[in-house]
């Protein structure tokens, strides 16, 4: 996937306000509409300069891929983090409703989900004094979901001044995680949105959550995988040894001859909940280094006293 320089899309510079993008949109526009342009290109330019338009002209989505294009050009092979947007309040606006699907793929992985959720909610909009709702997608470590804890979560929420500039505000709440959060749930803070109109109740804040990466786990869902190094001697014989959990260390017992890569499963011992997740533990066979004279002469005899050939299944 290419990375897509919406500013050199549209023409306008980076730090171009937000009536200067909507200026040279309007332009391009004309410019570029099939119904009256006679440009060879001019439907695809009209996809592209729309599809810029729909990030640049909302200062929440703006700023965001800001921060996230700092250090690329466009055509560049391009691979978002998986956390490129936490931290940034996004209300429910921005979007014109259009068709995502006509966008592409680029956009898709960056706004895709959001624009999905626009969608949803100005279909079934009716008029009300309630404040929109606003959402962010924060980091916690694993073991909160474990524990449960409060943190303080710092948001960046974007927001024009008084010449058409974005200027990102922060605002710091402390947040109770509960125990047993998993990747991808929503924390609703009631009354943490935007404001009410005329004095109605403010929205509500949704806070995703997204795992940090950890030095020893992963998850999927409520389940926790970890990769567990064992010698080649636990390996021949089996063994009982030590294993670390978010929740403690356990005992665990290894088969004699498991093939590396085997997955053992401990049940319930995933994220805690009603149902909890289970714990799988992936067998690695890990080979000592021969860097000295004692381990090349056992390695040696290995060699000549095994039958052992590796690639057997490989006709080889």
């Amino acid at each position: 996937m290419e990375f897509k320089d919406y500013y050199e899309l549209m023409g306008v510079d980076k730090k171009a306000t937000q009536a200067e993008i909507k200026r040279a949109y309007r332009k391009l526009a004309r410019k570029y509409h099939p119904d009256v342009s006679k440009e060879d290109n001019a439907e695809a330019r009209f996809k592209e300069i729309g599809e810029a338009y729909e990030v640049l002209k909302d200062p929440e989505k703006r700023a965001a891929y800001d921060q996230l294009g700092a250090n690329w050009k466009s055509g560049q092979d391009f691979q978002p983090p998986p956390d490129w947007d936490a931290g940034f309040e996004f209300s429910g606006g921005g979007f014109t409703g259009g068709d995502a699907s006509a966008y592409s793929d680029f956009f898709e992985t960056l706004f895709g989900q959001q624009f999905r959720g626009q969608q949803q909610h100005t279909q079934g909009h009716r008029y009300s004094m309630q404040g929109e709702d606003h959402h962010a997608k924060v980091l916690i470590d694993l073991e909160d979901a474990f524990n449960g804890a409060t943190r303080s979560i710092t948001l960046h929420s974007p927001q024009l001044d008084d010449a058409g500039h974005i200027v990102t505000k922060e605002r710091t709440l402390k947040v109770r995680i509960p125990k047993g959060v998993y990747q991808g749930q929503q924390i609703r803070l009631s009354g943490q949105g935007a404001p009410g109109i005329g004095g109605g109740p403010q929205g509500d804040l949704y806070l995703e959550i997204e795992f940090r990466p950890h030095k020893y786990y992963r998850a999927e869902g409520r389940d926790i995988y970890l990769d567990l190094p064992i010698s080649p001697w636990e390996a021949a014989f089996g063994a009982k040894i030590k294993v670390p959990t978010p929740a403690g260390t356990v005992d665990l017992k290894v088969p004699e001859n498991p093939v590396s890569g085997k997955k053992m499963r401990l049940k319930g011992r995933g994220i805690p909940g009603k149902s909890p997740g289970d714990l799988y533990i992936i067998l690695n066979i890990t080979i000592p280094p021969a860097t000295s004279e004692k381990a090349k002469e056992i390695y040696h005899t290995m060699e000549k006293e095994l039958d052992f050939n590796p690639r057997a299944d490989l006709g080889v």
